[in-house]
């Protein structure tokens, strides 16, 4: 008995290995494609000649192998592995500049970024520093941020603790030592859980990549939390588990301040989803040099020396399907009327609500697969920006390449909560966590493009309800009403701000805010979420993991970015990675490794 048991665990294991690990299709990482670095373009003009390209009929290429509607990094990622390996690939744009959540805008002669404050995990010969180099040609650069790197803020102006978030293995927890002596058993501890958890989100990969009746299989034998630590721990909230590991109430919330980055209060969200974040940084943080727009310029040439275009003012009003219900193509508005572009495959990198209830036929919208993964998910936080230019230089300004996270005390599920479910009068009165970063300060390159001119990049959350009301007026011009729950918004936020910034006091030039339905604008947000769908313990449980894939219950119509795998910069490029992977029939999540061994090792032998 037992020892079948053991035979038919070993075949399971060794089947497992094979298909992950089988080579089936074309290999977008099958060589290192870096070019020698060419001098960074500064002149905006020149710039949008490749963002700012606009949607017309006669500008969309013969021949398409793929469609793929929205050009975030999800869209954009899918698309170039697609024409790394020779596809004809067309990606539309409902903005007016292609990146998505990547893209920057310039008022009054500052530019902001919207999106990209700080990445991680770019150590030099990483899978996903390879895996970025191969994206762009190695033609973006990134600049290290100050060590510490974030710091957060607990507590009013009277009473405030200031605690430095460092990045290095052994410097993090060493230096949260110092600043509570007497909690290193539960800062121990507390690395330990998130690695663990870290460690295990490759389960997460092999359940959207497995035949469904193997993923499914695997979920409800219970062997995905048995065999992943990330999928055990994942119905875990923060809360739970930091609660459990000290009784300090400031070390509890330096624990869980980072959930910010995903949107879900501490006792809602997944501790695997807050440990990848954190081990996300454990090695340092990152910015884009020139800026966030950088990303999307150095993509987009290689989309189309394939044969393949980025298209911008490309609004996809519905997919097309032919009569066996599989996706043929899109319709585009363009004015009044509607293009219809045809291709064998649409990816859509336009959020799974989106994709699903707004782009399908009413009768394929109603197909209970499609509803399923429908009702598995809900929308995520609505967010709030605020964006400040700024007369002076960061020294004058005292303004650094780190970001704050700024709390009114450190009962952070309280606090948040109690903001989000108030009334707008009441909660315009007390935004209870803002986070500060000044990209200016973090890109070498902004004193030579905007000199004597600093900006300020907040973000917290808001309901959208508190402004749903305005949805439908013009964008810049939605009435006094809106303007003035703008501005109140805006003075609460500013007076923390001034607080902690002294000397960007009377240095303001220009200000505004970015609502929930600012955000349901320009990056087509349902209800201006910035992290897509909710990131809280029910997204990861594995039977949901195994359902929400690439592949839709439609044939030829692939998902792609945020919502497939994680949020964020680096959970919708593993949503393209994971979409490529499903499209071309090989697991390129591997090959990104197996190439960042193989020219970690040319290196060492260079050297």
């Amino acid at each position: 008995m037992w020892i079948s048991v053991v035979i038919l665990c070993v075949a399971f294991v060794v089947f497992l290995f094979k298909y992950v690990t089988g080579n089936r299709g074309p290999n977008p990482f099958d060589v290192d494609t870096r070019e020698p670095l060419k001098p960074l373009v500064t002149d905006q003009k020149e710039k949008n000649k490749v963002l700012k390209q606009g949607f017309l009929a006669s500008k969309v290429p013969e021949h398409l192998d793929a469609i793929v509607i929205g050009s975030g990094i999800g869209g954009l990622g899918a698309a170039v592995l697609l024409a790394k390996v020779g596809k004809r690939v067309l990606v539309l744009e409902q903005h007016d500049r292609a990146g998505g959540c990547c893209h920057t805008f310039t008022e009054k002669g500052f530019e902001f970024d919207v999106g990209i404050h700080y990445i991680g995990d770019l150590l030099e010969h990483k899978p996903f520093r390879c895996m970025l180099d191969q994206l762009t040609n190695g033609q973006l650069q990134w600049v290290p941020l100050e060590n510490p790197f974030d710091k957060v803020v607990l507590g009013p102006p009277e009473n405030r603790r200031v605690y430095p978030i460092y990045s290095g293995r052994d410097r993090f927890p060493g230096e949260l030592k110092k600043c509570f002596p007497g909690e290193e058993n539960a800062i121990d501890k507390y690395l330990a859980l998130i690695k663990k958890a870290g460690r295990g989100v490759w389960f997460l990969a092999l359940l959207k990549l497995l035949p469904v009746p193997l993923a499914q299989f695997i979920v409800r034998t219970g062997l995905a939390s048995r065999l992943s630590p990330f999928f055990s721990l994942a119905s875990r909230s923060l809360t739970e588990v930091v609660n459990e590991l000290t009784d300090n109430k400031d070390l509890r919330a330096v624990f869980s301040y980072i959930f910010g980055t995903y949107g879900n209060i501490p006792k809602d969200a997944s501790f695997s989803m807050h440990s990848l974040l954190m081990c996300h940084y454990l090695n340092g943080a990152w910015y884009p040099k020139g800026g966030a727009s950088e990303i999307a310029y150095h993509m987009i040439p290689i989309i189309e020396k394939a044969g393949g275009a980025v298209l911008v003012r490309a609004p996809v009003s519905r997919i097309l399907f032919n009569e066996a219900k599989e996706a043929c193509g899109v319709s585009v508005k363009k004015g009044q009327e509607e293009v219809h572009v045809h291709a064998p495959m649409v990816i859509s990198n336009a959020g799974l609500f989106n994709t699903y209830q707004q782009l399908l036929p009413k009768e394929l919208q109603a197909l209970p697969a499609i509803q399923t993964q429908v009702n598995m998910m809900k929308n995520g936080a609505g967010g709030l920006s605020l964006f400040l230019g700024l007369n002076g230089t960061k020294e004058e300004l005292n303004l650094k390449a780190d970001n704050y996270w700024i709390f009114a005390e450190n009962n952070l599920d309280e606090l948040v909560e109690s903001y989000m479910n108030g009334k707008r009068e009441e909660s315009v009165k007390k935004v209870p966590l803002l986070f500060v970063a000044s990209p200016s300060a973090k890109d070498p390159t902004w004193e030579e493009r905007q000199p004597g001119k600093s900006t300020l990049s907040l973000v917290t959350f808001a309901n959208y309800e508190w402004f749903e009301e305005w949805k439908e007026g013009k964008v810049t011009n939605r009435g006094p009403d809106y303007k003035e729950l703008k501005e109140a918004f805006i003075n609460t936020i500013l007076d923390t701000v001034v607080e902690i910034f002294p000397n960007v006091k009377d240095k303001i030039e220009y200000i505004d805010a970015g609502t929930p339905i600012t955000n349901q604008h320009y990056i087509a947000a349902p209800r201006g979420e910035i992290y897509g769908c909710d990131h809280g313990t029910t997204r990861f449980s594995p039977e949901l993991n195994a359902t929400i894939r690439p592949q839709t219950p439609l044939k030829n119509l692939f998902l792609t970015g945020q919502d497939v795998f994680l949020c964020g910069f680096a959970g919708a490029l593993a949503g393209a990675l994971t979409c490529g992977s499903v499209i071309l029939n090989r697991n390129l999540h591997l090959d990104a490794i197996a190439l960042a061994k193989r020219m970690k090792t040319i290196n060492k032998k260079e050297q």
